[in-house]
This record gives C-alpha cells, sequence and structure tokens, in this order.
C-alpha cells in the first residue's frame, strides 16, 4: 500500500503515516472507521489503563515454558503480557483473533510462537521476517524472547498493520521492529529485502509449497524457513518437495510441538542451500495455473 504526505519512511521504504504512539505518556488512541453509523470506537495505544491478565493466563503460560525448557528474562515476559493485553483489547473492535480466552491465547499464541525459540537459537538467528504476522504471531514474541537484533513483521492488511504498529511503539521496540503493509510477491523484489534475511518465520498462512516459493527469495546464505503446522504432513510435505528443490531448499526437518495441548502443532524448518532462481515467487495468476 503505497501512501502519501508525512510521516517517517518504514522498512520497505513506504510512508508510514499510521505509526502510533512512542512509548511515552501520551494518551493518544487510534481509532477504527465507524459501521453502518456508528460513531468510531477508541482503542488503545499504552497497555496503562487496559485491565490485568487473569492468574489462568499466568499459570498457563508458566506451565508451557517449563514443558518447552524456557525462562524468559522479566523484560521479556513482561512485553510480553502487554503485547497480549492489547491484542484482547484492540480484538474487541478488530478481528486480530478468533481466541478471545486469555488462558487459551497464553497457550495457543504465545506459546506456539514460543516453540521456535530454541531452534532459531541453535542456529544463531538474531534477525528474522514474519510473513503474514496478523496480531503479531509469531512475530513479537520471538523478538522479544531471543532477543532479535532487528525483524520485519509483514501482512497484507492495514488495520493489522496499524495494531503491530502500536504495540511496537507501546513496547518500545519501534526501533529494532519495524512493520509494513506490503504483499510478500512485492516484498521478494525489493533488494533491500531479497536474500536479505537469516529467517522467515510463517505461522497460518498458506501450504507448504507456497509459503516456499514465497519466502526462500527473502532468505540468505543458510538462510532459514520456518513455517508452523499441524500433524500429519506426509501429503503437504510430499506436494511441496517440488517447490523445495526448485527454489533452493534443502531437506525438511519436523520439530514436533512441547506446548501442553498442542500435540498436533508442529514446526517445519527447511534451510537454503542453493540461491533461488530469479523467477521466484511468480505471479499469484501463475502460480494458481501451475501450482506444485
Amino acid at each position: 500500500m503505497n501512501r502519501t504526505g508525512g510521516g517517517r519512511p518504514n522498512a520497505v521504504g513506504q510512508r508510514d503515516d499510521d505509526h502510533a504512539g512512542s512509548g511515552t505518556s501520551t494518551t493518544r488512541r487510534s481509532t477504527i472507521p465507524s459501521v453502518a453509523g456508528r460513531e468510531r470506537v477508541p482503542l488503545p495505544t499504552r497497555v496503562d489503563d487496559l485491565p490485568p491478565l487473569p492468574p489462568g493466563y499466568a499459570a498457563t503460560l508458566e506451565t508451557g515454558l517449563a514443558a518447552l525448557r524456557l525462562s524468559l528474562p522479566s523484560p521479556a515476559r513482561s512485553a510480553i503480557d502487554d503485547h497480549v493485553r492489547l491484542l484482547l483489547a484492540w480484538t474487541t473492535a478488530i478481528n486480530l483473533t478468533a481466541i478471545r480466552d486469555p488462558e487459551a491465547v497464553a497457550r495457543e499464541h504465545v506459546l506456539d510462537s514460543l516453540s521456535a525459540l530454541t531452534l532459531l537459537r541453535d542456529r544463531g538467528v538474531d534477525a528474522f521476517l514474519d510473513l503474514g504476522s496478523g496480531g503479531g504471531f509469531p512475530g513479537i514474541p520471538l523478538a522479544l524472547a531471543l532477543p532479535a537484533r532487528r525483524a520485519l513483521l509483514v501482512d497484507s492488511v492495514a488495520k493489522k498493520v496499524r495494531f503491530l504498529a502500536t504495540v511496537t511503539a507501546a513496547l518500545g521496540i519501534d526501533e529494532r521492529v519495524a512493520v509494513a503493509v506490503i504483499r510478500s510477491e512485492a516484498l521478494a523484489t525489493d533488494p533491500r529485502h531479497r536474500v536479505a534475511w537469516p529467517a522467515v518465520v510463517v505461522r497460518a498462512v498458506a501450504p507448504l509449497a507456497e509459503l516456499a516459493e514465497l519466502a526462500f527469495p527473502l532468505l540468505g546464505p543458510s538462510g532459514l524457513l520456518v513455517a508452523w503446522k499441524r500433524l500429519p504432513l506426509d501429503e503437504e510435505l510430499a506436494q511441496a518437495s517440488r517447490a523445495f528443490a526448485a527454489v533452493g531448499g534443502g531437506l525438511p526437518e519436523i520439530v514436533p510441538s512441547n506446548v501442553p495441548g498442542l500435540e498436533d502443532h508442529a514446526l517445519v524448518a527447511v534451510p537454503r542451500v542453493r540461491p533461488t532462481p530469479a523467477g521466484y515467487p511468480r505471479p499469484p495468476a501463475e502460480r494458481a495455473r501451475r501450482p506444485w
């Protein structure tokens, strides 16, 4: 989406007029357009006035972190909680997630995102691109927990990116975690991002074959695609094998989730072992005519 007028350029050179807040004492609020004559709904840009999360959220998160053998520094843990508080406040007006119960958010969003933390740390990843970030998962929890030196959260829906900008500003991480309204096909043509990222993370966006075509042009040498999937995966992996080979991918590694209650979840990690040919990703119409 192209913008004109004021605002600072974001990570893909777009004008970021909707960048919200600064983590200071400002009380600015974002709004969403009125619908069917209703007044605009004010949306919080700070966490100070939001209700605390219930004890069940903390208990679920603690149990899951123990199962993942993770320990989060207090600032990262507090910031993740604040992200969730803003998510729950905004999702009453904007459909960022169908999951509204805080305990379920802890398990199915936060812990599911953090299930990739050890995988990324073991490979020395300190920068990543999150395709289709939506409400900020997995990108924001991973950026906080790694911690990431640099991250870019991408979504094609402007209202979701407005939320992401609000969260990163409220948490004070917007200097190292950028957001962008752009489609992945366009991102792959930008020389600042093509063959530039150590990792691309993708959660609940598309089949593996399509993810490979969209993500691999963005990966640098020895880069890694990490995709969140549900078991069983045999059929989807078989369909994606040609795509992996075509775009320069190696053998996929399947990492089961250790999050209690998410036993059917898994990570698919695919390394970049060869350069991706210049013709990828193909235009959407061609991908539809000639799927893998």
